[in-house]
């Protein structure tokens, strides 16, 4: 498995890193999915450069120009409600991929235990494509792994990639073991722990809430 973590080297994407963690800048929501949306373009951007490419002749009104353009069939998919602004970041570059979306939940059981629950799926048939999957936030994994499950339903990816903004090391442990060898993850940033609750630290919180609002549970 490839991991890329993107904030090993400075650019402008610590900016938005930084500004979605400060507690006091991602109270305003409009611009907190603004950063998440930020983050997913320049993850789709990066990648691109990792995908096959064809040449292809462009007409111009002085002549034509070869033009490398990619040669594979997308599908970005998201676990709502908290990866659409990721989602929406990737779409803006990938705009002729396909979508599908996943409604992957936490259910308590009590204060600290749960178990993740998999309700709805909407997806194309996803065979021989390559498959991105954003959640903002990959806290043990669980989530990550049953949205998975559910898409391949869906049919069989050829190549399948892994989109998110902070990730947990213990996540990235757990995706190792249990996604195809072949997986690419693209993650902005990694923390080492999480707390009883299973939150990411220092994470940033609930990016479902922050993004759209409190639920109630």
């Amino acid at each position: 498995m490839n991991i890329n973590i993107l904030n090993k080297e400075n650019s402008i994407l610590n900016n938005f890193i930084r500004e979605i963690r400060d507690k006091n800048i991602q109270q305003d929501s409009l611009r907190f999915r603004t950063n998440i949306e930020r983050i997913g373009q320049i993850m789709a951007l990066e990648l691109s450069k990792t995908l096959d490419y064809k040449t292809v002749e462009v007409q111009t009104p002085l002549g034509t120009a070869p033009v490398n353009i990619i040669d594979e069939k997308i599908v970005v998919a998201s676990i709502m409600r908290a990866g659409l602004p990721l989602h929406n970041g990737f779409l803006s570059f990938f705009d002729h991929a396909e979508n599908a979306f996943v409604s992957a939940y936490r259910k308590y059981i009590d204060a600290v235990n749960f178990d993740i629950h998999v309700e709805y799926i909407s997806a194309p048939n996803i065979t021989g494509k390559t498959l991105i999957i954003c959640d903002p936030m990959l806290a043990t994994g669980g989530s990550m792994e049953l949205s998975y499950k559910a898409l391949l339903s869906h049919g069989t990816p050829a190549n399948l990639h892994i989109a998110s903004v902070i990730a947990s090391q213990q996540a990235l442990d757990f995706l190792q073991k249990s996604l195809p060898e072949s997986t690419t993850i693209w993650v902005a940033a990694v923390d080492a722990t999480l707390n009883d609750h299973a939150y990411i630290v220092p994470g940033i919180g609930d990016a479902g809430d922050l993004a759209f609002g409190e639920k109630i549970d």
